[in-house]
């Protein structure tokens, strides 16, 4: 359209001399010959006619460069050639190049504040955990535990938070066994489930996987929490299922490490959207369950970020079953 557009601002007025032209030739010019007019109109008309062709095809040829470029992360004014305005669009993306690079650098000093912040409290929260050992009423002193090891769950949130967000993650893929990083998680959360009554069973074998092991302890950190969070503790009979099981499977290169709480499940409509940010479920909001909808998305994106893949199977009211694909 645009094409057409430009193309008619030209003709137009060519058309209109042309128009003229013939009627000054036929009203005004004695003895004239239709033969010299005609042969005047091929000399004119079949180069321009060929003219509008080729640049027709010229027009074709650009715009499919056009979109090939659109269609890829460079900045298309340094790269396209007799780009109008090129002075102007040059100038507009130094000064947003400037103004990303003040934003980058504000961010990294906002996280490394945050994460000088964090260890700094961890100071102090390991002194209180440490008095919570003396204190002699034995309620008293589980609840304060309780709470102290929520604020130490959350630093650590925050901080791994903090780190993730950052254009500069710093990822340490290696060789892990999945059972230590179990281990860890499941010692990281000891607390609440030990309070929860919580039986769990983990079984992984001697399977092995490469990722972080840090960021896997977190994935893990997160779906533990929420079986505790949301879960119910098993029956203490010896033949009653576990609470919280974990497990891992090796087939066709793919291993598969399951998470499975035997807890209130989650709803069909919210099962797509769970990994959403800020997304807290339709059965969360009656004050029961404090959720920021941020624990799975966090998840969701470290995941992303080491190249493994997360899927989620439930059925509402029984069990929840997460799948970390590696």
């Amino acid at each position: 359209m645009r094409y057409v557009k430009k193309r008619w601002g030209q003709i137009l007025p060519c058309g209109a001399v042309f128009a003229a032209f013939h009627l000054y030739f036929f009203f005004f010019i004695q003895n004239r010959k239709v033969d010299f007019l005609l042969y005047l109109d091929v000399l004119l008309l079949v180069p321009g006619l060929g003219w509008l062709v080729w640049d027709y095809v010229r027009f074709q040829k650009a715009r499919k460069t056009m979109e090939e470029l659109l269609g890829q992360q460079e900045i298309i004014c340094r790269v396209v050639e007799d780009f109008e305005n090129q002075d102007v669009a040059e100038h507009d993306v130094r000064v947003l190049e400037r103004q990303m690079g003040r934003q980058f650098q504000e961010n990294c000093d906002l996280q490394d504040y945050v994460a000088k912040w964090v260890h700094e409290l961890k100071i102090p929260l390991s002194a209180a955990l440490l008095m919570d050992e003396r204190i002699g009423d034995p309620d008293l002193r589980k609840d304060m535990r309780g709470q102290l090891e929520k604020i130490s769950q959350q630093l650590g949130s925050m901080l791994l938070g903090c780190r993730l967000q950052s254009p500069l993650l710093d990822l340490q893929i290696r060789k892990v066994f999945l059972g230590e990083c179990v281990k860890s998680s499941i010692h990281n959360n000891r607390f609440f489930l030990i309070q929860g009554g919580f039986r769990v069973q983990a079984d992984t074998g001697e399977l092995a996987v490469y990722t972080d092991p840090q960021w896997l302890v977190y994935i893990l950190d997160q779906l533990i929490g929420n079986a505790v969070k949301y879960g119910k503790k098993a029956p203490r009979e010896e033949e009653a299922p576990p609470a919280l099981k974990i497990w891992a499977e090796e087939q066709d290169h793919t291993v598969t490490l399951w998470v499975e709480d035997r807890g209130q499940g989650i709803q069909k409509q919210d099962m797509e959207r769970i990994f959403e940010k800020g997304y807290t479920g339709s059965n969360y909001h009656n004050g029961k369950y404090k959720s920021t909808g941020m624990g799975l998305y966090m998840v969701s994106q470290i995941v992303q970020k080491l190249g493994h893949e997360i899927r989620v199977e439930s059925k509402y009211g029984e069990y929840t079953r997460f799948l970390l694909i590696f």
